[in-house]
């Protein structure tokens, strides 16, 4: 039978999840993020006993998959097997967290107050309290083991962001997507350095408390400097936040004008009778739409430089279903439809054209293109300038069980997985890109160098900054939530893909088919640079969920700022970590050696 306290621990690690859950869409409970934690620390530190690992491991996993499955519950739509075990699989780095908690972190660890080393007359004991430079509930051990735990936790969200591939959606950082004064200082260590923060603050406030309800009067007699110190690290953020703010609006940068169209199409054909020709020709009816009401506003203007004409056109994620086909030699070819589609639109006027499609290997044959046999498939961001010359773009990081199954061939019953879940059959998987070099799109007189990305890939930090260069930069994304419906994902998509404008302070151009479409700054804020009016395409009950066009405007530096994060990636976050676990494990108390008497 368990114990009360077993039954309280418990609790609080469920409590800690739940709260945690609660910080992304669709709860947006931000402030939250200064207390979730409270219930789950104290449950980890008073596990006592040998095994106290194994339960510290047990009650992390335990709320890390409550909390995952509250979070991911969307993934439901596609599958119900991947909204069980992918929750169950995040638990575990929950897990490892609590085990760290419940012995090297230990800031309560019975052996370090009381036992037989406790007695204030014992000459192991006073030999033992020389040896330690602090005693349990002092500021000083308060700050050691607050920093530890916050490096170690940030430390897993990067590992499970990178292990097996990763899934990073969520790490607890990405609760201030709204608060941009907080959110500011993500260019130092990414976001993950706001999860450390979080955590750090969290575990001081724990210990604050415990010294506060202690019976013992000299423990509430003592310093309370580490709560004063956390408070001027908190202020430190918010000052570093406000000046952000104010410095990244006074750089000297190019208007960047562009017309996002979003048709919200469906993905299951039992919901909507959407053929290939019926998505190309919305495409050109809405395009050609609100271009047509851009030119009639721009008639009424006589100012060239304050007109609204879009230097670029962008269509989402395989938004044209005619395939491109590249040979070695950079030749390309595509689908007549495909070229039917682009003709049309060109009629209304002069742009770079973006888009998402996919792409073919081929080879030449007599004088066509063809595709090559076994050739490979790419997921790909395509740019066709205004004289039709071809950029593209291939997609690095690919969605496991979605875009590619490993292992596949050699464990063919996975293809029976999928395709159960999935109710369509396995066509094979898309191969991953290896370019690193961005691409070049010229607007406004300028180019402009583009950090390309493809789904989900703007939620992966590590990739974006590896296109960061100096100049004029954008981070630009074609993607498509429709997956998952009209679910939460997409909302917790665009939440996640805001810091990587933040960390690299290069604005973003996101859109979407099914999702967010929207214009970023270099602050993470969708504010219309003149008007602060929102840059978020949205119907008129504020949904995202619609079908539309939104012109978009972003100022893009000439000369960005170089963050640190830009500089050294997660590379801090794992140096951190790293050196709290050597002092965690460096600082552990141990029996003293037997004294020998003569």
């Amino acid at each position: 039978m368990p114990t009360r306290k077993g039954l309280i621990q418990v609790a609080g690690a469920i409590t800690s999840g739940l709260l945690v859950a609660g910080l992304f869409p669709p709860y947006h409970a931000a402030a939250l993020a200064w207390l979730a934690l409270l219930p789950l620390l104290p449950a980890l530190w008073s596990l006592e006993g040998k095994r106290s690992g194994w339960k510290g491991f047990g009650l992390g996993w335990l709320a890390g998959s409550a909390s995952s499955g509250v979070q991911f519950s969307w993934l439901g739509e596609v599958s119900w097997l991947a909204a069980v075990l992918l929750p169950l699989y995040l638990g575990l780095f929950w897990g490892l967290f609590g085990a760290f908690a419940a012995t090297l972190g230990n800031p309560w660890h019975k052996h370090r107050a009381s036992g037989p080393l406790a007695s204030p007359h014992s000459r192991h004991h006073r030999l033992l309290a020389a040896a330690l430079p602090t005693v349990p509930g002092s500021p000083r051990l308060s700050l050691r083991s607050a920093f530890c735990h916050g490096a170690i936790w940030a430390g897993l969200e990067w590992l499970r962001s990178w292990l097996f591939g990763g899934f990073g959606w969520n790490p607890l950082g990405v609760a201030f997507h709204d608060s941009l004064l907080l959110a500011q200082a993500a260019d130092l260590l990414g976001v993950l350095g706001l999860s450390l923060l979080l955590v750090f603050c969290q575990a001081v406030m724990v210990q604050a408390a415990s010294r506060l309800l202690a019976k013992d009067a000299a423990a509430k007699r003592k310093h309370w400097w580490d709560v004063a110190a956390t408070a001027l690290i908190v202020a430190g953020v918010l000052g570093y936040g406000a000046e952000r703010l104010a410095s990244e609006g006074h750089r000297k940068s190019v208007r960047i004008k562009s017309l996002l169209v979003q048709l919200d199409v469906p993905q299951e054909a039992g919901e909507m009778q959407w053929d290939d020709l019926t998505i190309h020709r919305a495409y050109e009816e809405d395009t050609l739409t609100a271009l047509a009401a851009i030119k009639q506003a721009d008639s009424l203007i006589e100012d060239p430089a304050a007109r609204h004409w879009p230097d670029w056109v962008l269509w989402p994620e395989s938004a044209l279903r005619g395939r491109i086909f590249r040979s070695a030699d950079g030749g390309w070819g595509t689908w007549q439809q495909n070229l039917d589609t682009i003709a049309v639109v060109r009629t209304a006027g002069e742009f770079s054209l973006i888009y998402g499609v996919n792409e073919l290997e081929a080879e030449v044959q007599g004088e066509q293109l063809i595709p090559k046999s076994g050739g490979r498939i790419y997921n790909s961001l395509a740019v066709m300038s205004p004289r039709d010359e071809l950029q593209t773009f291939r997609k690095h990081h690919l969605v496991i069980f979605g875009e590619t199954i490993p292992f596949v061939e050699s464990l063919p019953f996975l293809k029976k997985i999928y395709e159960q879940q999935s109710g369509t059959e396995y066509g094979g998987s898309f191969t991953p890109g290896d370019s690193f070099e961005p691409l070049s799109i010229n607007a406004a007189g300028l180019a402009i160098g583009v950090i390309p990305s493809v789904c989900f890939e703007d939620t992966v930090p590590r990739l974006t900054r590896l296109f960061a260069r100096h100049g004029p930069q954008l981070i630009l994304n074609v993607t498509n939530d429709g997956w998952f419906k009209h679910s939460a994902g997409a909302a917790q998509h665009f939440a996640n893909a805001r810091f990587r404008s933040i960390e690299l302070r290069r604005p973003m151009l996101r859109c979407a088919n099914t999702g967010v479409s929207a214009a970023i700054n270099t602050c993470g804020s969708t504010a219309h640079p003149d008007t602060a009016a929102s840059q978020v395409l949205t119907d008129s009950t504020g949904s995202h969920f619609t079908r539309g066009s939104l012109l978009a405007e972003l100022d893009v530096p000439l000369v960005p700022t170089l963050t640190l994060y830009a500089l050294i990636g997660d590379g801090g976050i794992m140096v951190l970590a790293l050196f709290a676990l050597t002092i965690s494990m460096l600082s552990r108390p141990r029996p003293p050696r037997p004294i020998l008497s003569i």
